[in-house]
């Protein structure tokens, strides 16, 4: 028999942040900057500890599926809804836990260091602690409705950490932005959990995960599309818009306008993977309908490839991490989209380690350079910040899939499942992940030759900032900390976890469905990967002939000989390709499209409620009973003579009245 996991113990893991945000974000003042981080980082800890508790209890056969708390049942032809607080915990979801709390905690550490100065101080710990509450109800839950509040939690809180600085215009425009762009994604989400309840009659993965069967064999009305398929792809475009898939994509690198922690916490472990978490927890309903894994493969590939040649032009360090960011989610959708869904699940994980350091490790160096984030202007930073050189170019070895490192093993296993797949879309997307590995390298060698490398440029007259009247210095303790630790899951995680995640037992036993996991019979890639594995030595020996790794070679040569050997060979390809550069630089035009498209027709939709719903209906109606009780006050004023006569003869008039009715209704 499975033991159950003790429910007190759950509830207490998304309710130690939440304590966290609600001392830090009410009582701040109150408490002082020291007590707010206090009360935040205990409560992330906490969550932190019991995840891996959790974690532990679970690789150790313990479960739980139950309602925590009910808060409405309501009445529908097709039996009883209940609105419902519920926790499904097992490895998936304890894995997420771990991560999102680890990575959470990091960052909150983190934090203390570069946001000591900001007069916003506490509110900052509130929010970073309330999106891990947020993300933490995210995964653990066990309905849709759940996972449709944290979903949008997430949403709200990153709103207002993307637009932190609200008095910098760039900062409100970005958060809009995300706002509006992800509202895109979560309408075409909540139509997919629409059409799974109206048809299966319950907001429960595992009611809905029961009636798969039934569920692929209905049509969707009006149309010979089939209902499972179109509720899949609807599902798939709300992760686009949280994971940022092509074309939903461009909130995110305007997200750098908040402050580098955010930067780390919205790209590494939270927002950004919700998407490719949820398909993964719902994959018995995916692994049916194999035209939505084609367009998530698809739009997966799209994604790998196109924004990593957008790194290649960016010259802020974060934006380049940031494109970097929106590769990988394509690596990952990618794995989803060939069925490989422990692959995505065990990229989301080591993308998390090494993400989030080279986002705290461009935090450094942005604190290093007195806030200068032009890598143009940088160079030479290797003796000045050793603690940050070195952990960077722990994080982009991993990036960039060098053997040995966390990040080979999953994205190797990402070009190796895409290799045996048979899913329409499979040839193009194999092109795209094997391409994206020189660009990847290209780009990532790229930021740390000139940042690390080379003469220093933060001197140079042209370039007139005062922050160039400072000598660059190594972070304090509590941003460097972070880094060290972050910097060894970056290299130990893949080789330690490979096996089990993805050859091992631990997706194997479900709660809600017979697998974590669902692989189909039909998509044979993790069995045709586990014939000719060896264990992780063997396997990082092995890629040392391949493709894949030889164009990782070739794009860090590439990056030596253009930004350290030959400086001005660059300036000779832009001026040579300048159509490409130009194409780039304006990433691919979609920013005008989606301003013609989505801003505008937002600005004219609320111009048109203004005009018709405002203006013509609500102040209508309010000037309208305005100048209605205007007038009745105004006759009865005139009746009001303050004559006594005036009120008898009313008073004799009124009897009148009286007495002719209740004749006439006795005469009746």
């Amino acid at each position: 028999m499975t033991a159950t996991l003790d429910s007190n113990l759950l509830l207490a893991i998304p309710l130690a942040p939440l304590a966290g945000a609600v001392l830090a974000g009410l009582f701040g003042k109150t408490i002082g900057r020291a007590g707010a981080h206090t009360a935040t980082i205990l409560g992330v800890a906490l969550a932190f500890g019991l995840s891996v508790l959790t974690l532990y209890q679970v690789m150790g056969g313990a479960a739980y599926n139950a309602t925590v708390y009910e808060w409405m049942r309501v009445p529908t032809q097709l039996g009883t809804l209940k609105f419902e607080i519920g926790f499904l915990i097992d490895s998936l979801s304890a894995l997420m836990m771990c991560v999102v709390s680890f990575v959470s905690l990091m960052v909150h550490i983190y934090t203390i260091g570069y946001m000591r100065d900001d007069p916003g101080y506490q509110r900052f710990f509130s929010y970073i602690s309330l999106f891990t509450f947020a993300m933490l109800m995210l995964v653990m839950s066990n309905n849709f409705l759940q996972l449709f509040f944290g979903w949008e939690a997430v949403g709200v809180v990153s709103y207002l950490l993307i637009g932190f600085w609200y008095t910098k215009p760039t900062a409100i425009y970005a958060n809009m932005k995300a706002f509006l762009v992800n509202r895109v994604g979560d309408f075409g989400f909540i139509l997919g959990i629409g059409l799974l309840f109206a048809y299966a009659g319950s907001l429960n993965y595992g009611d809905v995960f029961a009636q798969r069967e039934t569920l692929a064999a209905l049509t969707f009305p009006g149309t010979q599309w089939g209902l499972l398929t179109v509720a899949c792809i609807c599902l798939f475009i709300g992760a686009m818009g949280k994971s940022a898939q092509f074309p939903l994509h461009v909130w995110l690198p305007d997200s750098m306008e908040g402050p580098t922690p955010i930067s780390a916490l919205i790209h590494a472990a939270t927002m950004v993977t919700a998407g490719i978490f949820m398909v993964a927890r719902v994959s018995p309903l995916f692994e049916l309908t194999d035209s939505a894994l084609s367009f998530v493969l698809i739009i997966g590939a799209i994604t790998t490839l196109l924004m990593g040649l957008l790194g290649l032009v960016q010259n802020d360090i974060k934006r380049v991490v940031a494109y970097s960011t929106l590769s990988q989610l394509g690596y990952m959708t990618v794995a989803l989209g060939v069925s490989a869904y422990p692959v995505a699940i065990f990229h989301l994980m080591t993308h998390a380690f090494f993400k989030a350091l080279l986002f705290l490790a461009a935090g450094s160096v942005i604190i290093g350079m007195h806030h200068e984030q032009d890598m143009r202007y940088m160079g030479g930073l290797r003796k000045a910040m050793p603690i940050t050189w070195l952990t960077s170019l722990i994080g982009s070895l991993a990036l960039i899939g060098t053997p040995f490192f966390s990040g080979f093993y999953s994205k190797d296993s990402i070009i190796e499942a895409v290799q045996y797949s048979s899913i329409a879309g499979s040839g193009f997307a194999y092109f795209a992940v094997v391409a994206s590995v020189f660009v990847t390298a290209l780009y990532s060698f790229r930021m740390i030759f000139l940042v690390f490398y080379g003469k220093p440029r933060f001197h140079e007259a042209d370039h007139s900032h005062s922050a160039h009247a400072h000598t660059p210095h190594e972070s304090p303790w509590v941003v460097t900390v972070p880094l060290i630790l972050l910097a060894i899951p970056s290299v130990l995680s893949g080789a330690l976890a490979i096996g089990p995640l993805l050859y091992g037992d631990f997706f194997k036993h479900g709660v809600a469905f017979e697998r974590v996991i669902y692989i189909g019979a039909n998509h044979l890639a993790l069995s045709s990967m586990a014939a000719e594995f060896h264990g992780w030595v063997g396997m990082a020996r092995h890629a040392l002939t391949t493709l894949p790794v030889w164009l990782m070679c070739a794009g860090v040569a590439v990056a030596w000989l253009c930004y350290l050997r030959y400086p001005a060979l660059p300036g000779m390809i832009k001026a040579r390709f300048r159509w490409f550069y130009t194409l780039f630089e304006n990433k691919y035009y979609l920013d005008k499209l989606n301003q013609a498209v989505f801003a505008r027709g937002a600005l004219a939709l609320g111009a048109g409620f203004s005009r018709t719903g405002e203006r013509k209906i609500i102040d209508a109606a309010v000037n309208g009973s305005a100048r209605l009780v205007g007038w009745f006050a105004s006759v009865m004023r005139s009746l009001q003579s303050g004559y006594i006569y005036h009120y008898a003869f009313a008073m004799i008039v009124g009897m009148l009245a009286l007495l002719t009715l209740f004749v006439t209704i006795g005469g009746k």
